[in-house]
Parts: C-alpha cells; structure tokens; sequence
C-alpha cells in the first residue's frame, strides 16, 4: 500500500488534491481511499488530507501516520505544524516553493531522503499562469504523477475533468500537465549530470 500525506492551508484545495489521485488512482485499477482531517475549519487553517492506494482491498480507516508520500502545499507550515512526523525517509516529498531546501530551513530533514525523492516546484506560481488562482493543488498532483509513477497523466486529468466543470477543468488540466512536465524535466536533468 502507498500512502500518501497532504499538508496544506484552507482554501488551497488540499481535500480536493487527496480525493482527484483516488479518483485516478481508482480509474487506473487500483484500490483507493482519500479522507481529510481539519483543524479549525476556516480559510488558511492548517488542513491534511490522506490517500492510500493499493493493489489489494483497504482495510484501514485511520489518518495516514507513516506516509511513503508527503505533499506540502504551503511551505509556511514548516513553522507551524510538524510535517515531517512519521514521514517515511525512504519515500517521497513534493513541497510547492520557489525557495531552495537551505532557504526553508528543512536541509537536515530532506538529506535524509534517497536522492531526488525530494522536489520542489513553484506550484503556487504555476497556478496562477494557468488558472489565474494561488491553488497548488492540481499543479502539485501532476508534480506527483511524474515523481512515483502512481498515477498516470491522463488519469489524473481524466479525474479533474470529471470533478470539475469545463471552464475550471481545462485551466486545472494544464496545469497538472505542467506540474508534471516541470518535474519529468528535472529528473531527466539530474539524471544527465
């Protein structure tokens, strides 16, 4: 089973991100939950959403306490909320920032990751070239197609135009492209050095 952990403010699409990777995730064959957990329930609140997917049935109905996959929607949280608690270091982490891992202060946690299983991409800044909204979330779930090979691209912007009508879908459904393009674009780079 894969879990995966988002981490996010209200307002930043953070439940809707967990449910569109089940809906693909399911699309694709798989098993899949998605289930949020929130705070106070006002805009800019600190809120986590949980996905797992699997090949088998999903018995567990708990929060995700050891997720394989951490998403960060909002970067700020990093001072706020310990996002990293009980983080698989074998896994994967997306965090949406124009900023380097020195400059968020997280360098000791991420060194601990396999190499490129840590990106980050400018995904607020992508939204809003291609949906005109500071929304990270479709952006970042394209970012994690390219990254773990879980979901494929066209399922995912198969789930967002199904979620959402036209006029939201389609800018939604470039930016997840470009999400994806972003990340692919890094790893081939890497992988060249």
């Amino acid at each position: 089973m894969f879990q995966i952990r988002i981490h996010g403010r209200g307002g930043q699409g953070v439940v809707s991100a967990s449910e569109l990777i089940s809906v693909a995730a399911f699309e694709q064959g798989k098993y899949s939950q998605a289930f949020p957990s929130f705070g106070s329930e006002r805009m800019g609140a600190p809120v986590q959403a949980f996905t797992r997917i699997s090949d088998e049935p999903i018995l567990s109905r708990e929060p995700v306490m050891d997720p394989d996959m951490l998403i960060i929607q909002d970067p700020t949280l990093f001072h706020a909320v310990n996002v990293f608690e009980g983080a698989r270091i074998d896994g994967y982490l997306l965090i949406n920032s124009s900023r380097s891992v020195e400059t968020l202060g997280i360098e000791d946690m991420t060194s601990k990751y396999p190499a490129g299983h840590v990106q980050i991409l400018p995904a607020t800044e992508i939204a809003m070239k291609h949906i005109k909204q500071p929304k990270p979330n479709t952006v970042l779930l394209g970012a994690f197609a390219a990254l773990t090979g879980m979901l494929q691209l066209e399922g995912l912007e198969k789930a967002i135009r199904e979620r959402f009508a036209p006029r939201i879908a389609e800018p939604n459904v470039v930016a997840a492209s470009a999400g994806f393009q972003h990340i692919q674009q890094h790893l081939n780079e890497s992988a060249e050095a």
